[in-house]
């Protein structure tokens, strides 16, 4: 294995800008873009700083000439990784829940909880149907998206344009959606197969959104 220099600071924010363009985007940022997110007042800055990551090795060129990021490590990188995730507001009436309407912020998360690269979003928990199982009112929650699901998963569903959490169950041709509430109040929701999710929760932080 090579021997990487630790980066600067500004290599370090220009290879986590990338990360999230490949994330989110599936394409390396352009020069331009990179110029505007690091608030560079010339392109050349930002191609310098490309540059920089070719000759260190955390970039690489390809035949055909695009770039390849290698997969740094926290040693190498001098500083923690991390991707940004999106934060989901309301969701409109048959819009994409991660649609540029929807999004409210951007939230940087460890690569060790938002793995690429898988795609990530965060939701504000609404309720106490799922407080037996530590989502309260309020609580963010970290979700990877995805539109399969195993039985006790707790996963994120549109229904009726409206996004909900609950235990997911599959039997035969029938979904349920259970929750896990000391409120009786919250009852089964009975689903027909044809019905997808939207992803799975990875984890809960407690009152980030108070």
């Amino acid at each position: 294995m090579e021997n990487f220099e630790l980066l600067t600071k500004n290599e370090s924010e220009a290879v986590r800008i990338i990360r999230n363009s490949l994330l989110h985007k599936g394409e390396f940022p352009t020069v331009r873009e990179l110029m505007i997110e690091m608030e560079y007042k010339s392109p050349r800055s930002a191609a310098v700083i490309m540059e920089q990551l070719i000759e260190k090795g955390i970039l690489k060129r390809k035949i055909d000439g695009g770039l390849q990021l290698k997969d740094v490590s926290p040693e190498e990188r001098g500083s923690a990784q991390t991707v940004d995730v999106p934060l989901v507001g309301s969701v409109a009436c048959g819009m994409p829940m991660l649609a540029e309407q929807n999004v409210d912020a951007m939230i940087p998360v460890s690569v060790k909880l938002a793995k690429p690269p898988h795609r990530y979003f965060f939701l504000r928990a609404n309720g106490d149907s799922m407080n037996e199982k530590g989502i309260n009112n309020g609580d963010m929650v970290l979700v990877k998206q995805q539109s399969t699901a195993n039985n006790g998963d707790l996963v994120v569903a549109l229904i009726d344009e409206e996004a909900t959490l609950k235990e997911f169950y599959h039997y035969g041709d029938s979904i349920i959606l259970k929750p896990r509430s000391s409120n009786k109040k919250h009852q089964p929701i009975l689903l027909t197969s044809d019905f997808q999710i939207q992803g799975l929760v990875i984890t809960t932080i407690p009152g980030l959104a108070q």
